[in-house]
């Protein structure tokens, strides 16, 4: 019995350590990579169910949408109606507090030719603010659009806010995307990565 007294502590550390590895294999999906990026890995198995949809059927319209995983990647996909004043499908989730030197927003994604927005969403003196920016999709090529948050622009129900504060990276609680081009039909837009970066430190970065 004395050599397995004497291995205890040798073998505590060891599972410790697998499991600390099995936890942190896991967590991927908004975590700080070595270049200092903040990123949200939409290729995990799991990392769709803290995404949250929203669709067009809260002010009785009968647009469908949701985030799903395809064994790939995330796939946000439905179907865009106009009737009811419909026309929109969202997806959102919240995200962990961002450093104060993040200064823009990198997306990898295989579109279907849509336009859509990336949203991002601020809490700051107990009132909510949304932010846009829109950008056009290639259907069937993967692509990756990088936003500098200064070119984000304020909405409130789909109209543009001339004063409001300006967005910096502490403020951002929520990221989301968006479909509202008032085309009427399905949809489909495949999310890879979502990226918080500094200019400086995306500048060694190429496209995908």
């Amino acid at each position: 019995m004395r050599p397995l007294l004497t291995n205890f502590p040798a073998t505590i550390k060891l599972i410790t350590a697998l499991g600390f590895m099995l936890f942190a294999s896991s967590t991927l999906s908004n975590t700080v990579i070595p270049a200092g990026t903040i990123m949200i890995d939409l290729t995990q198995p799991h990392e769709h169910q803290v995404w949250k949809a929203t669709n067009d059927n809260v002010m009785g319209g009968i647009s469908q949408g949701q985030l799903t995983f395809d064994g790939e990647s995330s796939r946000f996909w439905g179907g865009i109606s106009l009737d009811n004043n419909g026309g929109f499908s969202s997806i959102s989730r919240a995200i962990d507090p961002l450093p104060f030197e993040v200064d823009r927003v990198a997306v990898s994604f295989i579109g279907d030719g849509r336009r859509y927005q990336l949203r991002l969403a601020t809490w700051k003196n107990g009132n909510r603010i949304t932010y846009k920016h829109e950008f056009t999709t290639i259907k069937g090529q993967q692509q990756e659009k990088a936003f500098d948050l200064n070119k984000f622009q304020a909405v409130f129900r789909g109209r543009l806010i001339s004063n409001a504060p300006k967005l910096t990276a502490q403020d951002i609680k929520q990221v989301g995307l968006l479909i509202a081009d008032k085309q009427p039909g399905p949809f489909a837009l495949n999310l890879i990565q979502i990226r918080f970066q500094s200019a400086q430190e995306a500048s060694g970065n190429k496209p995908l």
